[in-house]
């Protein structure tokens, strides 16, 4: 399936904002790769740094999910976004949100242009060494 026929499946209200964070994503770090994959029993957008989820775009039924593995391993990126989203549910890995006003996307971009430049392929491979 491609990432259009995903986004097709979702809940009408709910398509723009995902379609507006996926080009975000894409457009704000080019290490990652879209796929549609499970995770966590829900089919989702992956965003794969040479085969490594870097993040999870999600819609299920009560709210939006954005998964990101760099804000997870990296607690002063965590607490800097939670203080800019007071009103998304965020977790350690990831942010809750039931529309724009929760996320807006000129937060995500910020976000995704930070978490750029920190490779998880590097750092899961670094571990796996060890």
């Amino acid at each position: 399936m491609t990432v259009s026929e995903f986004i097709s499946t979702i809940a009408p209200e709910r398509q723009a904002t995902i379609t507006a964070f996926h080009e975000a994503i894409i457009a704000n770090d080019p290490t990652v790769e879209p796929v549609i994959k499970p995770m966590m029993g829900k089919e989702m957008i992956l965003y794969e740094e040479r085969c490594y989820m870097k993040y999870g775009l999600a819609s299920t039924k009560n709210y939006m999910s954005l998964h990101c593995l760099p804000m997870y391993m990296n607690k002063a990126l965590h607490a800097k976004y939670a203080g800019l989203l007071p009103d998304a549910k965020l977790q350690k890995g990831c942010i809750n949100f039931t529309d724009e006003a929760e996320m807006p996307v000129e937060i995500l971009v910020s976000l995704i242009a930070e978490c750029s430049s920190i490779s998880i392929a590097t750092m899961l491979e670094n571990r796996k060494k060890k």
